[in-house]
């Protein structure tokens, strides 16, 4: 749902429907965490609900998470990678 209504920010929640083997009232709850998590912000036009995403959330989690661990992990690879390294020079000495 969010990368359709991300792909066509307005969206009617009848249109997002379409694109589902569920019932509407199985969207409509699915919106409503969606809203509630602050993913999807709505807005009535006329009597139709337009449907937008609101990527800050999302951002927020991934830079946080992305700068705690990206220093661990970046470490990590490179301890690989020289240890890699260094298996591949012994055997050419080997050889």
């Amino acid at each position: 749902m969010l990368d359709l209504v991300g792909a066509e920010p307005g969206i009617t929640i009848g249109r997002l429907a379409q694109n589902f083997d569920v019932s509407r009232i199985a969207i409509m709850n699915h919106l409503g965490v969606l809203e509630r998590a602050n993913l999807i912000v709505s807005e009535r036009a006329g009597t139709a609900r337009r449907l937008f995403l609101n990527v800050t959330p999302i951002r927020m989690i991934y830079e946080r998470w992305a700068t705690e661990f990206s220093g661990y992990w970046a470490g990590h690879l490179l301890r690989i990678k020289q240890a890699a390294e260094a298996a591949v020079a012994r055997k050419t000495d080997d050889d």
